[in-house]
């Protein structure tokens, strides 16, 4: 449960949000991009109160605006990880954006696992099909926990890299929750969460 927790972010900034299990990172999150529902106060998605939207318009807004990566993926079983990556395409009527997938797939090394379905995907390349899905269209804001905690340093290092190139490139904010302090500090902004609640927030030193 959340509790007395006013946060703010600029379009274009980058935020790490740390703190141990249980003190309502993934809530936070969760509430941050319209996935769940707060008993009380509000959340603003682009000026936009997402409380006094019905659920087909907030996941409108979603597909607009957002990108979120799981810490569980929530790929779908039965679509390839080429199909995967361009689900939200289709859910606005995109098509033809085939060529852009197979680029994201094999940026983050999954250029020879296209066709293979998730069942048949380690847990990393799992999360690596969700990053490229999250990517695909371009997203005003992206939301990902633990975006590399089922990664191996040798693959993390240039997920990072990728996530923060689309904050450049892009202009696309970003939201991390993470247990690692070497993401945290790439982040402009530090919040720390204990017990439902901001406990502290700060700026890191590099900018």
């Amino acid at each position: 449960m959340l509790k007395d927790v006013d946060l703010c972010l600029k379009e274009g900034e980058t935020l790490a949000i740390v703190g141990p299990s249980g003190s309502g990172k993934t809530t936070l999150l969760g509430l941050c991009a319209g996935l769940d529902d707060a008993s009380a106060g509000s959340v603003e998605l682009d000026g936009q109160a997402i409380e006094s939207l019905d659920q087909d318009a907030r996941a409108a807004l979603r597909n607009r605006l957002v990108g979120f990566v799981f810490q569980s993926f929530q790929l779908i079983p039965t679509l390839t990880a080429i199909e995967n990556v361009l689900v939200p395409l289709e859910l606005r009527g995109e098509s033809g954006q085939g060529a852009e997938a197979e680029r994201l797939l094999t940026e983050v090394g999954l250029g020879d696992r296209l066709d293979h379905y998730p069942l048949q995907l380690s847990g990393g390349e799992q999360q690596r099909v969700a990053l490229a899905r999250a990517f695909i269209h371009r997203p005003k804001i992206l939301f990902a926990d633990e975006p590399t905690g089922n990664l191996d340093s040798g693959t993390s290092g240039p997920i990072v890299e990728m996530l923060f190139r689309l904050n450049r490139e892009a202009g696309t904010a970003l939201v991390l929750v993470t247990h690692d302090p070497a993401l945290a500090a790439k982040a402009r902004r530090v919040v720390t969460m204990s017990g439902g609640t901001i406990v502290s927030e700060e700026e890191n030193a590099i900018f």
